[in-house]
């Protein structure tokens, strides 16, 4: 009786633009679902809190938010109490931050894994996308029980979240891509994520309202795709003031784009990940 082993053929991309090959990531999806519980439980390993970071992190924040900004500063909240109307940008913002952060440095770090064995490296910024996910549904029952709090209940508009959910998904995808094929060549990226998340951050608009911004100045704010993002979760989930729909098409356009280029740029330069890494 012979055994008949199924044969891959490793090939670098023949010009032209071409993208990473879906159907090999789907083959490997098994590996994928392991990194990602792998990144899962090492993030909370010996750990006392544990999961309940989950919850404290996003918790603390609003704390300082709703004294320095809330009562000291006294920046409007739209007519929702300020630690509500913060938690409700914190959640998606803590996941793109952190979905962000551990795509750019997923290539480097798993380099002691894909130059002993093959599979499609695409995996890697993959589980890194998937890890964040369980944070981000603790953290959507810690608004639950805040609104619960505060009476505030949602409207029809709840039906809309899981858009916003996936534009956050693929916005820190896009992004994060980039900054992945660019940490492989040059470390100094490592250095700089931290503080672009910071400064992307106040860009947006997190700890105040996006009407405090000029009107001339809307259509550059919504190039950023955060400021759509947050501004629609306030509204599925608080019923504040409905996102302008041209800031969702720019926010849309600009994840679309970002992904496309990143996408090509990572099959072009995949194939040398594991001489320079």
């Amino acid at each position: 009786m012979t055994i008949e082993f199924p044969l891959t053929r490793i090939e670098p991309p023949q010009g032209g633009i071409q993208f990473p090959d879906v159907r090999a990531v789907w083959r490997y999806r098994d590996l994928l679902m392991v990194l990602i519980w792998r990144d899962l439980s090492a993030r909370y390993r010996q750990s006392v809190v544990g999961y309940g970071w989950a919850f404290l992190k996003p918790a603390l924040s609003i704390v300082i938010f709703a004294f320095v900004f809330g009562q000291l500063a006294g920046l409007p909240s739209d007519g929702i109490p300020y630690p509500l109307f913060a938690l409700a940008a914190l959640v998606p913002w803590n996941y793109f931050s952190t979905s962000l952060a551990g795509i750019s440095a997923s290539i480097v770090g798993g380099a002691g894994l894909f130059t002993k064995v093959y599979f499609p490296r695409l995996i890697l910024p993959l589980a890194s996308l998937g890890t964040g996910l369980a944070e981000l549904g603790l953290q959507l029952l810690l608004m639950s029980g805040l609104m619960a709090w505060y009476g505030v209940r949602p409207g029809w508009q709840l039906l809309m979240l899981p858009g916003f959910i996936i534009l956050a998904i693929l916005t820190s995808f896009a992004f994060g891509l980039w900054l992945a094929v660019l940490n492989v060549r040059y470390r100094d990226i490592g250095h700089v994520v931290p503080f672009l998340l910071q400064a992307w951050m106040w860009a947006s608009p997190v700890v105040y309202s996006s009407q405090l911004v000029p009107e001339r100045w809307r259509w550059a704010y919504s190039l950023n795709p955060m400021a759509g993002v947050i501004d629609g979760f306030r509204w599925s989930v608080l019923g504040t003031a409905a996102p302008d729909p041209m800031q969702i098409l720019l926010s849309v356009g600009v994840v679309a784009v970002t992904s496309i280029v990143a996408l090509a740029c990572f099959r072009h330069q995949e194939s040398t990940f594991a001489d320079v890494v």
